[in-house]
């Protein structure tokens, strides 16, 4: 990353691509039946329009610069935090779902390390370590679903 402006601008993208795959998902799951798994995808497309806002709000003042899709350099194909489609089978149970999420938000907590681990901008760096902390959360609390769900357990939620 070389500037903050970038950073903000991979950050936009990033949540705003998780927050729409993940509600895709949802509707996918609700259409099909499947309304607990709908459930947890929509919390996580929640949780991303969360993030996706305070990524803008950082934004604030700062002229944040409009990628094309093609310029954005991803450790993968796709954007880290995008849930891999597959998980708009409709037959798809609640552990399989939860190990897309896990993926998902394990890629974005990956990139946002990443990020933190590489660039020498205290500012970068600030923001990259408020974004690990975020999806740290998010990875710990999708292992206690799993956690829950393969002991027969009710999710949390």
């Amino acid at each position: 990353m070389q500037s903050v402006e970038e950073f903000l601008a991979y950050a936009i993208r990033l949540e705003q691509e998780a927050a729409e795959r993940f509600g895709e998902l949802a509707d996918v799951m609700q259409s099909a039946g499947n309304g607990e798994t709908a459930k947890l995808f929509r919390q996580l497309s929640d949780y991303s329009r969360l993030h996706l806002g305070d990524a803008k709000a950082r934004a604030g003042y700062r002229e944040v610069p409009e990628l094309l899709p093609a310029a954005f350099e991803w450790p993968d194909f796709e954007s880290p935090e995008k849930a891999a489609i597959w998980g708009a089978d409709p037959m798809i149970g609640k552990g399989e779902a939860l190990e897309i999420a896990l993926e998902a938000e394990q890629a974005g907590y990956d990139f946002y390390k990443n990020v933190l681990d590489t660039t020498t901008d205290p500012e970068i760096k600030a923001l990259a370590a408020e974004f690990v902390e975020e999806e740290a959360g998010h990875v710990a609390e999708l292992q206690k679903w799993i956690a829950a769900h393969k002991a027969g357990q009710k999710t949390p939620a």
